[in-house]
């Protein structure tokens, strides 16, 4: 038998374990590898987490450092249109009624509260020194008739005379211009007497249109003098009533002939007379800049009474609605009311407004202000131009629109 040392086969066997040795560094790096990964993904599990948390945390205090505001958008305000203007009710016609003729009040007929139609008789003068120049006035005009008759006798013969030479020529003309100035003289006092005449037919004081007696200042037996200045009666037309209202400047652009309106009454609760536009100014008045407009209502039944305070409402004017913005709004700065808008991104932008009228909660916004605009509500007295802000909610003025 052979030993294990002397067969080469076995020793050949015996040796390969011997091969193994090489291969220990490999499964050494492998373990490394595998213990770094996993050092690693240790480290990184515990590493990310913090770091996202930081991340959060500076987006968290970045966010609040912006300030959040509520922010509104501007709705339509009140038409000025609608809104009740003062007014003044006139009558259609008026006019003061004087003397032309002195003397005294013979008779008066009306008074008062009476209605009158046109050319009535409304009361009587006596005029005994009026009679008198009349009656003197006729007499002179016999006068002169007969004078002009005489002297165109005159005249007929001297023409005659001095186509024979019997007179001179110069004779003839004198007698013929003579016979002109007769007839000039006749024409004078005819004048004349038709002028006392006519003051005469004055001693009949008549309605001059069909009216209301509204005043009445004298009675049977007064002193009238036409030179005086007092006024007998007042005469009024109410059937159809003049409205005169001034029209702000900012609506007078709406107002037109023929445009419907409103006209009522405090004194009238729930009654509304319906009118139109009879005319305008076709100018602003400098002092109160306002239109004055004239309108016609219908008053046959004398509901409405001449010289009252009224109201009329412009129910079809069209024009555009003005912006309005809650109180809360208006930042009052030296620059001038302001607004901050926000724009996108976030930056805020300061506006100088125009303020219009104030109902309290809402201001009108005449310029500076667009329908779009979201504006912040309740700004911070610190609010400048270009600072960022978040808008946290919109008001419920917003909501709606």
């Amino acid at each position: 038998m052979h030993s294990n040392q002397d067969d080469p086969l076995k020793l050949l066997q015996t040796s390969e374990p011997t091969a193994d040795v090489p291969r220990s560094p490999a499964k050494f790096r492998l373990v490394s590898a595998a213990i770094i990964v996993l050092i690693v993904t240790g480290v990184a599990a515990g590493l990310v987490p913090r770091l996202r948390q930081q991340t959060e945390l500076a987006a968290e205090t970045r966010q609040l450092s912006i300030p959040a505001v509520t922010v509104v958008s501007p709705k339509p305000g009140q038409s000025r249109s609608s809104l009740p203007l003062p007014a003044e009710i006139k009558p259609w016609i008026e006019s003061p009624i004087y003397a032309r003729s002195n003397g005294y009040l013979k008779r008066r007929l009306v008074d008062i509260g009476d209605h009158v139609e046109a050319g009535q008789l409304l009361a009587e003068i006596d005029t005994p020194e009026l009679d008198q120049e009349l009656e003197r006035a006729r007499a002179l005009l016999v006068y002169a008739e007969a004078a002009h008759e005489l002297a165109g006798i005159t005249s007929s013969r001297w023409a005659g005379m001095s186509k024979t030479k019997v007179v001179s020529d110069q004779e003839n003309e004198e007698k013929q211009a003579d016979f002109k100035l007769k007839g000039a003289a006749v024409a004078s006092a005819r004048a004349e007497v038709r002028r006392l005449e006519n003051l005469k037919s004055f001693s009949r004081v008549t309605a001059p249109f069909s009216g209301t007696i509204t005043v009445r200042n004298v009675d049977e037996g007064d002193l009238v003098v036409a030179a005086g200045g007092k006024e007998l009666f007042h005469l009024a037309q109410t059937q159809t009533l003049r409205v005169f209202v001034r029209v702000p400047q900012v609506i007078a652009r709406s107002i037109s002939p023929e445009l419907a309106a409103v006209v009522t009454l405090a004194e009238l609760p729930g009654r509304a007379f319906p009118a139109k536009v009879v005319r305008t100014a076709g100018a602003i008045d400098a002092d109160s800049r306002t239109l004055l407009v004239e309108l016609s209502v219908d008053n046959p039944n004398s509901e409405i009474l001449a010289g009252s305070y009224a109201q009329v409402r412009f129910t079809e004017a069209q024009m555009e609605s003005v912006p309005t913005l809650p109180a809360n709004a208006i930042l009052f700065r030296p620059e001038g009311s302001q607004i901050g808008v926000v724009k996108a991104g976030g930056r805020v932008e300061l506006r100088t407004v125009k303020l219009g009228r104030d109902f309290g909660q809402m201001i009108e916004i005449l310029t500076g202000v667009n329908w779009n605009d979201r504006v912040i509500v309740n700004p911070s007295d610190s609010l400048r131009s270009g600072a960022t802000v978040s808008v946290s909610e919109t008001t419920k003025t917003e909501k709606k629109r």
